[in-house]
């Protein structure tokens, strides 16, 4: 049977990341900054998990180390977008050939080995109910991002900021505060995200492990618009494509249209999402 128990548990591991990333990118769209930087800094986040955690013995120092280094990262796009007004896109786009760039130096600089570093002493993440702490934890920030974004202060004033900055800064809020708020947090949870990708659902590192899974991430900000529980269900039916691919690929499908199986979902949610909503307004008007 193709669709069963174990289809699902493969597709919830494979949601994770994806849902850590894309929950940092509604932060920063809620906040008025596109952020297409996520691969960066969840590739960022894998590095630094592996190393830290092969260094000291610890998983849990490596996604201690995961968070604080994508956070670090993602003060380029800070920087950049909020104190030197540059084009988020384009920094995004800078960030994450970056991160390709500087993760595969440090392989070799740190490892000495090209391509992986699979080591038997690597320390994993521990499994609880089949699932890694990471995973629980992504589920509860969902929950924590809906209250925080409609209940908080904090989160009430950062979509003020996000949808009528100049408004909100007569009122007293800094729109560069809150701007570097969502961009901080956006990096800690790719931080975990990577730290997930690569002592969770793998444990190991390779280069560019990330293959796209924060460019995906983007994609479920913009499917969910924004919303924690549309994005949690945008990721979850990658996540789904991600499993089903794996499972096709068991029953003897070519890897390259297997891997092929997210980002083919990837363009057909954008293409459906895009004529729904182009053909709204028409409807709209032929009713009046």
């Amino acid at each position: 049977m193709f669709l069963d128990s174990d289809l699902l548990m493969s597709a919830l591991r494979a949601l994770t990341p994806i849902l850590l990333a894309a929950l940092g990118g509604a932060l920063c769209e809620r906040a008025g900054v596109f952020n297409i930087g996520l691969e960066g800094m969840m590739l960022m986040g894998c590095f630094t998990s592996v190393a830290t955690s092969w260094f000291t013995g610890s998983p849990w120092l490596g996604v201690l180390a995961a968070a604080l280094a994508a956070a670090a990262y993602s003060l380029i796009l800070a920087v950049g977008a909020v104190t030197l007004r540059g084009d988020a896109v384009v920094l995004g786009i800078a960030m994450n050939l970056l991160a390709v760039g500087l993760t595969s130096f440090l392989l070799r600089t740190v490892f000495g080995v090209q391509g992986t570093f699979d080591d038997p002493s690597l320390a994993g993440l521990p499994l609880i109910g089949g699932f890694t702490p990471l995973a629980y934890l992504s589920w509860a920030a969902v929950a924590v991002a809906a209250l925080l974004l409609s209940r908080h202060v904090w989160g009430l004033r950062l979509r003020g900021v996000g949808e009528a900055p100049d408004a909100a800064a007569t009122l007293g809020v800094s729109p560069a505060k809150y701007q570097y708020g969502a961009i901080l947090l956006s990096g800690v949870l790719c931080g975990l995200a990577g730290a997930q990708l690569a002592l969770g659902n793998v444990t190991l590192f390779t280069e560019n492990m990330t293959a796209g899974r924060g460019w995906i991430a983007v994609v479920a900000v913009m499917l969910g618009r924004a919303a924690p529980l549309g994005v949690l269900l945008a990721a979850l039916l990658f996540g789904l494509a991600e499993a089903a691919g794996f499972r096709l690929q068991g029953l003897g499908l070519p890897q390259q249209a297997t891997d092929a199986a997210p980002y083919v979902v990837t363009l057909g949610a954008l293409f459906l999402t895009t004529a729904r909503r182009r053909r709204r307004p028409r409807t709209t008007g032929a009713v009046q």
